[in-house]
């Protein structure tokens, strides 16, 4: 691919299940760090930033080498947040790695960022099948719908599709928050306003969908542990 592609990491300090995670210590290193370290090691981008409302964030980004960059305060999501960012900068591509996810894989991401190879896609992410019912039944885990051509049908915290053919195997996915974008399609998101399915459901990336953006959904493998709360962080520590 020769086109730039920039990973934004949106890090913001306040967490409604686990305040100030970002900073949290995981095996000697904060989780943002090994965040941005990770997607460093990947290889796949020009340049890696962290775009944060936090001054901590930015200093423990800066401190140890890294990019980082201040945003606003007042965001609607983590989207808007890069999106902030990317208006000043010269890029064709933008990956969103959520700054709770210190195990990042290259394969996943490269394969993410091969569907631009297709022109007419502006916006990709990730999935991976869910097999427990315990995960398939519950609202943290944001199911997602495709077509024939792995474009979304609806994100839902629902149970999608529903079950009433008992008859039929069906694949229940899991969407991962994991965004790759056109600059343009970037900054459109941001200039609409919240659409009415995602602020009820509580998942952003409805907007595109209500707006007839399609999203082409890549199957992967799980992406490591994504870090909501102290939980998670002690499984992340036994990962490690």
């Amino acid at each position: 691919m020769n086109e730039s592609v920039v990973a934004l990491i949106p890090a913001r300090y306040a967490a409604t299940r686990f305040n100030g995670k970002l900073l949290a210590p995981l095996g000697g290193k904060s989780v943002i760090w090994r965040t941005y370290e990770s997607s460093a090691q990947t290889g796949l981008f020009n340049e890696v930033i962290v775009v944060t409302d936090s001054d901590l964030i930015y200093e423990e980004i800066t401190r140890q080498g890294g990019k980082a960059v201040k945003s606003r305060r007042e965001h609607e999501s983590g989207t808007d947040r890069i999106a902030e960012a990317a208006g000043a900068m010269k890029v064709d591509i933008i990956l969103n790695i959520q700054g709770d996810t210190p195990f990042v894989k290259k394969e996943p991401l490269k394969l993410l960022l091969n569907e631009f190879k297709d022109p007419s896609v502006r916006v990709g992410s990730l999935m991976q099948e869910l097999k427990q019912q315990e995960y398939i039944d519950d609202p943290n885990y944001v199911k997602v719908a495709i077509d024939k051509n792995r474009n979304a049908l609806f994100f839902s915290r629902s149970v999608i599709p529903y079950p009433r053919n008992k008859d039929r195997k069906i694949a229940y996915y899991e969407h991962i928050g994991v965004y790759a974008f056109r600059k343009q399609a970037l900054l459109t998101f941001s200039s609409w306003s919240v659409s009415p399915l995602e602020d009820i459901e509580k998942i952003e990336c409805l907007r595109y969908l209500e707006n007839g953006v399609p999203i082409r959904m890549v199957v992967t493998d799980y992406m490591g542990v994504e870090i909501d709360t102290p939980e998670d962080l002690e499984k992340a520590t036994r990962m490690l």
